[in-house]
């Protein structure tokens, strides 16, 4: 196993461990009547939460990134999640147990390799033996692969460098990394003059967002499920056709400009829809790639964790 992956790894046990105290004392995903929901800023649940359409009785946590919700996941704290591609690769690797039960549409130019202007750099080739930022078992995680393979490369030819999204702003901005793959609205967020795009997913990776769900949740609350994937839906779609009043309502959840938050909504908002054999196999191929490049321990069996048992209220 490559260090950085058994790193990975012992940091996934060691968060379950620290949330595994965050819990009420009740039985994990025992009917509470509370349905618990762990979101991130900018995905589709945001605007759940900010329209508050959800059933009353639905509570809220906010995670800075996918791995960290599927950790909340394993720890019992979270019942339903929304994350990117590599998170439920990286969880089942990690021996989180949950489901995936819905999807969304390909979100392809929502992330993006972004660099200064004044590097110079007109391709990722032009990145061999530079210093590029990145979120660990993030959805760019899958970005980078792809792109070193499409570009003749390896992972040995950049100097990967992990950082939450936090830490890789002010590192982009100082000049600390050369380059910072990144999703939106942390994409948006950081466009301004003198930053250029190098590349985004477009033809690379379909960039969705999943929605997992604990076993316990869906054995003891799947009504409470069903309603709120209904109402996810149909809240979505609400967004779509109504991209001013989206926007002007995430904006202040978000805690960014109207203008920001409307120009990522445009190229990353996109319907939810089930999933069935063809998004497991889609996710089957990028759990086969992190495996072939020592990036998670053995084989995950991704596409057995799809459970398309709600279909019918998200078509």
């Amino acid at each position: 196993m490559r260090p950085y992956a058994a790193a990975l790894i012992s940091a996934l046990l060691l968060l379950g461990a620290a949330l595994a105290g965050c819990g009420d004392g009740d039985e994990a995903g025992a009917d509470t009547g509370e349905l618990r929901v762990g979101y991130q800023r900018f995905a589709a649940l945001t605007l759940v939460k900010s329209r508050q359409v959800a059933a009353p009785g639905t509570t809220w946590s906010l995670f800075e990134s996918g791995p960290a919700l599927a950790e909340g996941i394993k720890a019992g704290a979270v019942d339903i999640g929304e994350v990117g591609e590599a998170p439920p690769i990286f969880a089942a690797a990690g021996k989180i147990d949950f489901r995936i039960v819905a999807t969304s549409k390909p979100v392809p130019k929502g992330e993006a390799v972004l660099v200064k202007e004044k590097s110079g750099f007109t391709s990722f080739k032009d990145l061999k033996g530079k210093k590029v930022g990145l979120n660990k078992g993030s959805n760019v995680h899958w970005l980078l692969l792809r792109l070193l393979e499409a570009n003749g490369m390896t992972i040995d030819d950049i100097d990967v460098t992990y950082l939450k999204p936090a830490e890789a702003r002010p590192a982009f901005d100082n000049d600390q990394i050369d380059a910072w793959i990144i999703w939106d609205p942390y994409f948006a967020l950081a466009e301004r003059p003198g930053v250029e795009i190098l590349a985004d997913a477009t033809g690379l990776a379909d960039n969705r967002e999943y929605v997992l769900v604990s076993p316990e949740a869906l054995e003891n609350k799947p009504e409470k499920i069903r309603a709120f994937l209904k109402t996810l839906r149909a809240t979505t779609e609400w967004g779509i056709e109504h991209p001013r009043e989206r926007g002007e309502l995430l904006a202040p959840e978000l805690k960014i400009p109207l203008d920001t938050t409307l120009r990522a909504q445009e190229r990353s908002a996109q319907p939810i829809m089930p999933v069935n054999a063809e998004i497991g196999a889609e996710l089957q191929e990028i759990a086969d790639g992190f495996t072939e490049l020592g990036l998670i321990p053995g084989e995950v069996d991704i596409k057995g964790r799809v459970d398309d048992r709600f279909t019918d209220v998200l078509r």
